[in-house]
């Protein structure tokens, strides 16, 4: 079996290939979309994520995987920014750096986040269920426009009009386009979401356990939607389901107890024995 490494900044990795040590600036040099150095948020006594560096290459396919409670869903916060930075040593501490692109965002707001290109989705579906389907894409689409307090609602032939009847496309949902979001099933409502998170061309996504509740029907599609993304789009999965996870990524980072556990390719993970005793419990 191949040899599986924590994960390391890529920048630093490679210059710690070169020979030398990881220079503070080589993050804002690389390739990478992503990238968190030490990040730590802590509640307490409790570290739900402790001292977790990770990079994600732009246009690379991410996934973070781990049992309930290895600290995922608080590292989407952290990166998101809806955990707030807190103070070191407070009840609520935090630490390290986010980077994206290369920009520091570790102090920006999460609404400074999505303009810059940062979208995420949530594991509970956050959908205006008394709408349909193209006004819920309608409104992903303003929500990152320019003009978006306007109380007009713009012509068919508005740009706004236009980017909503390619998402339709894009999340396969223009079949039910007119449904109102309270009647769809919930492989549906999922669709919808990603479809949402597609508005306003993101450079990178947040998935949080999109294949939660799926039949396999849903599951297959939705493996089909993921690998339809652009190339150029970078995405992080957080997700239960190993063989989805594994199917639709590059690169693997396991969590376990708010740390950084495994890091490799789908290959290198699944077969993994490390791994394999915690997802089937054997490990505490």
């Amino acid at each position: 079996m191949a040899s599986v490494t924590q994960l390391r900044p890529a920048s630093a990795a490679r210059e710690l290939a070169r020979g030398g040590a990881p220079s503070s600036s080589s993050a804002l040099a690389s390739n990478d979309a992503l990238v968190l150095e030490n990040v730590t948020r802590a509640f307490g006594a409790l570290r739900a994520v402790d001292d977790v560096s990770l990079a994600v290459a732009a246009g690379e396919k991410y996934a973070v995987l781990g049992s309930n409670g290895a600290g995922k869903t608080t590292l989407f916060n952290a990166i998101t920014g809806d955990f707030p930075p807190g103070l070191q040593g407070g009840p609520t501490a935090a630490a390290g750096r986010i980077r994206f692109f290369g920009e520091d965002i570790t102090e920006l707001p999460p609404h400074e986040r999505i303009r810059k290109g940062l979208r995420r989705t949530y594991q509970s579906s956050l959908l205006f269920r008394e709408l349909s389907v193209r006004d819920n894409l309608f409104l992903a689409v303003r929500g990152v426009a320019n003009g978006r307090y306007s109380f007009r609602r713009p012509g068919p032939a508005h740009a706004s009009q236009r980017a909503t009847e390619e998402l339709l496309e894009r999340a396969r949902l223009a079949h039910i386009a007119g449904e109102f979001v309270a009647n769809l099933a919930h492989g549906q409502q999922r669709q919808l979401e990603i479809g949402m998170a597609l508005a306003g061309a993101p450079r990178l996504i947040l998935f949080d356990e999109p294949a939660a509740g799926l039949s396999p029907a849903e599951r297959r599609e939705l493996v089909a939607l993921l690998r339809s993304l652009p190339a150029h789009m970078s995405y992080v999965l957080i997700e239960h389901d190993l063989d989805i996870a594994l199917r639709v990524t590059e690169k693997v980072t396991v969590m376990h107890n708010g740390r950084v556990l495994k890091t490799g390719t789908p290959e290198q993970i699944e077969g993994d024995a490390q791994v394999q005793a915690i997802y089937m419990g054997t490990q505490h």
